[in-house]
Order: C-alpha cells, then structure tokens, then sequence
C-alpha cells in the first residue's frame, strides 16, 4: 500500500502503476473503466490519499471506488479538478490509523487515548479540505 500527501501524487502513480502492469498498452490508447479513491488520517494527523484505476468496473481494490467510465477515464487523463474531487469525498470512508499500519472508519472510544484521538482526527476530518477554494 503506498500512500501519498497529495491527491495528485496518488493519482499519478496510479496512473503509472496502471500502465506497469498492461505493459501492451501506450499511454495514449489506455482505457480505464473504474478509479478507486482512499484517505487516510494519520496518527500524527497528516492526510494521505491511495488510487488505483482498473481496466473494468468492479473489480476489488485497496480503494473505495470514486468514479466509473468516462469520469474514470477523465482522471485518468489529467482532466480533473483536485478541489472537487476533495469536496465530493464523503467524511465517514475516511479510515483512520490507530496502531501502526492499522485502519479503521471510527477510533475506539473505550479509553482517554481513543477519546483523544477522536477529537484529533474529528477536527482532521472538519471542512479544511474546503479551505483550498
């Protein structure tokens, strides 16, 4: 799982993991059906993004699927708004690290740490991705 600080890193390596592996196919001639989106909240509150495209809807990934057909293929050819794509993502598929290397959507509760780092991560998960407009 690779993570990444910025939505447009992720994407372009997910571009480029996409075409590593169909080596057959250029750069210009890719078809992508189905784009797959992920962010994470550290544990020291950083945000990282994961994406991933794939050849045909459906197919599992790490990620949550984001856009399909033509809008998978448009990202995947760079013709994308990163403020839009960080307003449409919804707060409650955010997953939150809370061991090393270990996500979940919600932080335990049942103890003070748990506690504090829901406030933490309530206020990573605020409107300060809408501070990019």
């Amino acid at each position: 799982m690779s993570l990444y600080s910025t939505l447009e890193e992720a994407i372009e390596a997910a571009r480029e993991e996409y075409l590593a592996s169909h080596p057959e196919v250029d750069e210009a001639d890719a078809s992508v059906s189905q784009f797959g989106l992920q962010k994470y909240v550290m544990q020291d509150g950083d945000i990282m993004w994961q994406a991933e495209f794939f050849e045909e809807e459906g197919e599992a990934g790490e990620c949550l699927p984001f856009r399909s057909g033509e809008a998978a293929q448009a990202i995947f050819e760079g013709d994308f708004d990163e403020i839009e794509l960080r307003q449409e993502w919804l707060a409650e598929n955010t997953l939150h690290e809370w061991d090393e290397g270990e996500f979940q959507l919600e932080p335990p509760l049942d103890a003070e740490e748990g506690e504090a780092a829901a406030e933490e991560w309530e206020d990573d998960n605020s409107d300060s991705d809408r501070s990019y407009l």
